[in-house]
C-alpha cells in the first residue's frame, strides 16, 4: 500500500499554510508593513492554493518594496497605503488628488491613531457626527495667521457641507472595502455607518424661451458653434473640448466622444478618457450644429492664416486663435462674461446639459434615449438627476386626465376603441 503523497514543505521565507476548523485555509508570511516595519500578515482562502496565491502576491509585492497593509496598522498608515499604492492605479488623477485631500485634512486628523483592526462603526459615526458639527477653521488653524476669526475666540461657525460629509464617508467605505477583499478585515465596518440622504442639488435649466434667445445671441460670438453644440447635444465641457475634427462625420451627422480635456496637477491640460465606458459613445448631430461647426471650421482657417508661424494647431475643433487647447477654467469665465453681455440669467455652463435634458424630457423622449445621449453609465443617473422633471410631467399628465373626467359629455369626444398603456 503506498503512502498519502504529503504537500511539498515551503521554502524558507514563504510562510505557512493551514486547513482552519472551518473548513477555510489560512496563509501567513512575514511583509513590510504600512509603517515600514515587517509584520505578519495572514490571508485565508477556499482552497490551499488560493490562500497560498494570496500570500505569495503580498510577499512578492513586499520583496519589491511594497508596503502591504497588516490588520494591526493604523487607520492613517492604511490609507496612506491605500492610496498611493492601490487607489492610485485606479482612479483618474483629479480624483485621486480629491481623495488625497479628504484624507489628509478629515480622516487622517479624525481617525488616523485608530487601529483599522479595532475601528467599529460607532467610531466611524462618531467621528462623521463631529465633523458636521466641528468649525474646520478651529479643527485646521485656517484663522491662526491671519489672527481673526476662531483664532481670537470669535468663532466663524464654518461646518463642512452635509456633501463634503457624504463624499469624506464614501472614501472611508471605498478603502476599507479593499481592505476587506484583501482578507485584512473581516467586514467593512463604515458600510454599517447610514448617512442621511442627500436632496438633489437644485439647478434651474434654461426654459425653451430662454434658450431660443441664448441660441440666437449665441450667433455673434466667436464661440457659438461651441455654445450651440453643448445646448444641442448635452455635451460634457472637457468633452467639447476634447473634440478633434477627425471625430465629426459631417455626411453621416455624427460626432464620436472618445475624450475629455482636463486640467490635472502634473500634467496641465491632458486629454483623457471619457468619465465613464458608457460616455464613449457616438451620437447624432442637428443639422444646425452640422452648419455652424462648417462655419467655424471656415474661422479657424483664417485664423491659422493669420497666426502664421505661431499657430500651435493639434486638430482641436475648440481652441485659442493660436490653436492651443482651451482651459476649461477660462471657458467658464469667458461663458459668464457672455451671459452679462447679452443680459442673459446667470447658470453655470454645465446647466446647459441640464437645459438639454430637461427640455428634452418635457417633449415627451424617453428616458433611455437621453441617457444614451447624455452618456449616463446607469439610467437611475438620468432618472435621479431629473426626477424633479418628471414630477412635474406626472402632475401635467394628472391635471390633463382630470380635465377630461370632468368635462361633460358635449365636451369629450368618445375614446378610442381599443388603446395600449406601456
Amino acid at each position: 500500500m503506498t503512502a498519502p503523497k504529503r504537500n511539498k514543505a515551503r521554502a524558507n521565507g514563504e510562510g505557512t499554510i493551514y486547513q482552519r476548523k472551518d473548513g477555510r485555509w489560512e496563509a501567513a508570511g512575514y511583509v513590510l508593513a504600512a509603517d515600514g516595519t515587517r509584520k505578519r500578515v495572514r490571508v485565508y482562502g477556499t482552497t490551499r492554493k488560493n490562500a497560498a496565491d494570496k500570500l505569495t502576491d503580498k510577499i512578492a509585492n513586499s520583496n519589491r518594496g511594497l508596503p502591504v497593509a497588516t490588520a494591526d496598522s493604523t487607520l492613517g498608515d492604511y490609507l496612506t497605503y491605500w492610496l498611493n499604492s492601490v487607489a492610485v492605479h485606479r482612479l483618474r488623477e483629479n480624483t485621486h488628488t480629491r481623495y488625497a485631500t479628504c484624507i489628509r485634512l478629515h480622516l487622517i486628523p479624525g481617525l488616523g491613531t485608530k487601529k483599522i483592526a479595532r475601528l467599529t462603526a460607532r467610531d466611524v459615526r462618531t467621528f462623521l457626527d463631529r465633523l458636521r458639527t466641528t468649525c474646520q477653521c478651529c479643527t485646521q488653524g485656517l484663522d491662526a495667521e491671519r489672527k481673526r476669526c476662531c483664532a481670537i475666540g470669535e468663532c466663524c461657525q464654518k461646518r463642512l457641507s452635509p456633501l463634503t460629509v457624504t463624499y469624506v464617508h464614501s472614501v472611508l467605505k471605498s478603502s476599507l472595502e479593499h481592505a476587506v477583499r484583501e482578507d485584512e478585515l473581516p467586514r467593512n465596518v463604515a458600510r454599517n455607518v447610514k448617512t442621511a440622504t442627500l436632496r438633489p442639488k437644485r439647478f434651474r435649466p434654461l426654459t425653451a424661451a430662454e434658450a431660443r434667445q441664448f441660441l440666437d445671441a449665441a450667433r455673434a460670438d466667436r464661440l457659438h458653434a461651441l455654445y450651440e453644440l453643448a445646448l444641442r447635444t448635452g455635451l460634457r465641457k472637457g468633452e467639447l473640448l476634447g473634440l478633434h475634427w477627425e471625430d465629426l462625420d459631417p455626411i453621416a451627422g455624427t460626432v464620436t466622444i472618445r475624450r475629455s480635456l482636463q486640467r490635472t496637477r502634473t500634467g496641465g491640460l491632458t486629454h483623457l478618457p471619457t468619465k465613464t465606458r458608457a460616455s464613449e459613445r457616438r451620437i447624432a448631430l442637428p443639422t444646425e450644429c452640422v452648419n455652424s461647426l462648417k462655419k467655424h471650421q471656415e474661422q479657424q482657417e483664417r485664423e491659422r492664416e493669420e497666426a502664421g508661424a505661431s499657430w500651435k494647431g493639434m486638430g482641436l475643433v475648440f481652441s485659442t486663435p493660436t490653436g492651443r487647447p482651451l482651459d476649461p477654467a477660462n471657458l467658464t469665465r469667458r461663458f459668464g462674461d457672455f451671459l452679462d453681455r447679452v443680459q442673459l440669467r446667470r447658470i453655470r455652463f454645465h446647466d446647459l446639459r441640464h437645459s438639454t435634458a430637461t427640455l428634452l424630457l418635457e417633449q415627451g423622449v424617453d428616458l433611455v434615449v437621453i441617457k444614451e445621449l447624455l452618456g449616463h453609465a446607469h439610467i437611475g443617473v438620468t432618472a435621479g438627476v431629473y426626477a424633479h422633471v418628471r414630477l412635474r410631467l406626472q402632475r401635467q399628465a394628472i391635471d390633463s386626465l382630470g380635465n377630461a373626467l370632468d368635462a361633460t359629455d358635449d365636451e369629450a369626444g368618445d375614446p378610442p376603441a381599443t388603446a395600449v398603456i406601456r
